[in-house]
């Protein structure tokens, strides 16, 4: 029986549950049983929590433990080790069992495993042999196991499973065959030493075969034998065990541990083992190595709108296309998500570039997603082994970094990994480092912008902006770390930092009299996707006193294009208590006009690249009055963003713009600042 050795075990609970037979996993020292499958739980009789709080001699009858000590002293010197047991079970009933061992990680920690196989039957079988001879038949035709008796390395006795095993006759096999002829050529030699060892009295462990029937056929199995006596002659006498079902489930683990359950293609662990050995021989034999690391451009996107069924079918096309592409001696593996590594030995600069040209050429062809065809293009980076890196982790770092200098530089493309790329990729880093350290540090705060009725001139909103004042750089730009936080995730929290503070400024404000004035915050789809929004806003209101009527939350058309379901959803909860709801920068993304219209939203934004250039651009004039147009048909109120100027400002009052923020009218300031212009109730546009 093979039992994965601690060198690849990666065991879970669910691997676990895969072996047909009890496992227990137990401290190799203290013997205190760490984890147990359902199969060993079924057939002990306890439950799991009680199991787990007792040692592994609890579960031996009392003149077995000293025998059980023995072995565990053992445990550190031998790799496996098998022995018999009478195993009590929680109902005080017991079983003979033989055990192997062997020893394995369990998240990280050396744990001992052992696989239980119930040897009651067999062993009943055998004493009944040894006392009588009609007594014995008359039992052993019903065991579940092979059982034989051996003299002169012929059988003197089977039984009726171990003729099913083989498919033959007993009559077939007595007297006339022995176990050598019933496994394969190739193990002959080990099997006729283990028999004279029996049949010279010397007691043995189990071994693995592999069987061989009479149809040719083969299959793994286990034999026991022990010296014994029959008819009051020596004789051995032994069990065999059909591994079948056990080999199957350790496939089962190993296609877990091993395989991307999706692609079927390797996973990250087989991976680094495969690379680990093809450096080592690179390193031996001077020779070069490639590993690609390939993203999926715009996949995101793809799974978002059509659902991840074709999300799912869209990369196991990806990952055939790439296996077709390669050699035989190359690995093709799925990282995850949309992440896939090409692993090349013996592969230099130049036969690098021509295999990212083909998979380039390779994916230019549409992929079929159940009658659709979808077109969908990779970036690919290189790094060579030993220029760009000298292990794994350090040629993965290398062609993740020339990946996203592909993407950069307008993706479906390749880049071979240079030092000078390493430049933006360390600054992004530093950038987000520091940007940790400014939520923690007090360093970032906000911005507000008045959101002006166009007829009136008067202010009846804010919006809160986020600005970050560094100790040492001074002011950075929104442009630059903003990107930088959706990447690293940080806009999550940042995203609630902000919330927090604008809510309370919004109450600040409604307390001193301005009881009409909207208060407008941006919300990321990372946070629809990470957090509870609705939720999270409506405790916020809830704790600040402040009603829904107060908070506009500005949405980008890229939180549909994440989960609408989940976005509908969150919306009609916050749109129940009041919030107002507005798409920004609307017409810049790919909203469905479906989405719009189940929506329960108050307003639109257009964007400043439309308002820019509406004085002198017919299509931007053009995009401008179709969204003025739409809006008006769902009955929504529209904002311009960026209004600069006089003749922007003219053609929208000419259109029926309702809203406008800009810097014609003002600048974000700080609160203080905007509390000037509260007071004197209206803004002129400073012309």
């Amino acid at each position: 029986m093979h039992i994965p050795a601690s060198d690849d075990s990666r065991l879970s609970a669910q691997q676990l549950s895969l072996f047909p037979l009890p496992v227990l996993l137990f401290e190799p020292q203290g013997l205190r049983i760490r984890e147990v499958n359902d199969v060993a739980l079924s057939w002990l009789g306890h439950d799991r929590a009680a199991l787990l709080e007792r040692s592994i001699l609890d579960l031996l009858r009392p003149d077995y433990v000293e025998r059980m000590l023995s072995y565990a002293a053992r445990f550190a010197a031998q790799a496996w080790t098998s022995g018999e047991w009478v195993v009590l079970r929680a109902d005080g009933s017991s079983f003979e069992a033989r055990s192997f061992s062997r020893s394995v990680l369990w998240n990280g920690e050396p744990l001992r495993l052992a696989v239980l196989e119930d040897i009651s039957e067999p062993r009943r079988h055998l004493r009944a042999l040894q006392e009588s001879e009609q007594q014995y038949r008359a039992t052993m035709g019903a065991a579940l196991v092979g059982v034989f008796v051996l003299q002169d390395f012929r059988f003197r006795y089977v039984n009726p499973a171990l003729c099913r095993y083989f498919g033959y006759s007993a009559e077939e096999l007595v007297g006339y065959l022995g176990p050598l002829d019933l496994v394969v050529p190739e193990e002959h030699d080990f099997l006729r030493d283990q028999m004279r060892r029996r049949a010279a009295g010397e007691p043995g462990e189990p071994y693995e075969l592999t069987g061989l029937r009479r149809d040719g056929s083969r299959f793994p199995l286990m034999i026991f034998g022990a010296p014994s006596t029959w008819h009051g002659e020596p004789a051995s006498v032994g069990t065999v065990f059909d591994l079948s079902e056990i080999k199957a489930a350790e496939d089962r683990i190993r296609q877990l541990a091993y395989f991307d359950p999706l692609t079927g293609l390797p996973n990250r662990s087989l991976l680094e083992d495969r690379a680990g050995q093809v450096l080592l021989r690179a390193g031996r034999d001077r020779r070069p190595a490639t590993l690609m690391f390939i993203d999926l451009d715009r996949f995101k996107t793809v799974n978002d709108s059509l659902g991840h069924l074709m999300g799912d079918a869209l990369l196991r096309q990806a990952g055939q296309r790439l296996r077709d592409s390669v050699r035989q001696s190359d690995t093709v593996a799925r990282l995850g998500g949309d992440e896939f590594i090409v692993l090349a030995p013996d592969t230099g600069a130049e036969g690098a570039v021509r295999l990212a040209e083909k998979i380039l050429e390779v994916f230019a062809a549409a992929f079929d997603l159940d009658e659709r065809e979808i077109t969908i293009s990779p970036s690919i980076g290189i790094a060579r082994y030993p220029e760009d890196g000298k292990d794994f982790p350090g040629l993965l770092q290398s062609a993740d970094i020339a990946m996203y200098q592909a993407k950069r530089e307008g993706r479906n493309a390749f880049r071979l990994f240079s030092i000078e790329m390493n430049a933006p990729i360390l600054e992004t880093l530093l950038l987000e480092t520091q940007l940790r350290r400014a939520l923690e540090y007090g360093q970032l705060s906000l911005a507000f912008q008045p959101m002006v009725d166009i007829a009136s001139g008067r202010i009846v909103g804010a919006e809160a902006l986020l600005r970050w004042q560094h100790p040492q750089h001074g002011e950075i730009s929104p442009a630059r770390f903003i990107p930088v936080a959706e990447e690293s995730g940080l806009i999550v929290p940042i995203g609630e930092w902000v919330l927090e503070q604008a809510v309370a400024q919004a109450r600040r404000w409604r307390d001193e009299g301005h009881h009409n004035l909207v208060m407008a915050v941006n919300l990321s789809a990372l946070q629809f996707e990470r957090l509870d929004i609705s939720g999270t806003v409506l405790d916020l209101l809830d704790r600040h006193g402040l009603p829904g009527a107060a908070l506009e939350l500005e949405l980008t058309e890229s939180v549909l294009m994440q989960d609408a379901e989940r976005a509908v959803a969150a919306m009609v909860d916050l749109a129940a208590r009041g919030v107002r709801l507005s798409v920004d920068d609307f017409g810049t993304g790919y909203s469905s006009l479906a989405y719009l219209t189940r929506l329960p939203l108050a307003k639109l934004k257009i964007d400043r690249s439309f308002i820019r250039n509406i004085p002198s651009d017919t299509s931007a004039r053009s995009v401008a009055r179709t969204i003025l147009d739409l809006a008006r048909s769902l009955e929504l109120e529209v904002i311009a963003e960026g209004v600069e100027n006089e003749a922007q400002l003219m053609l929208l009052q000419d259109w029926g713009c309702d809203q406008a923020q800009g810097f014609l009218y003002s600048r974000p300031v700080a609160a203080r600042a905007f509390e000037r212009l509260l007071r004197d109730g209206q803004v002129a546009p400073a012309l």
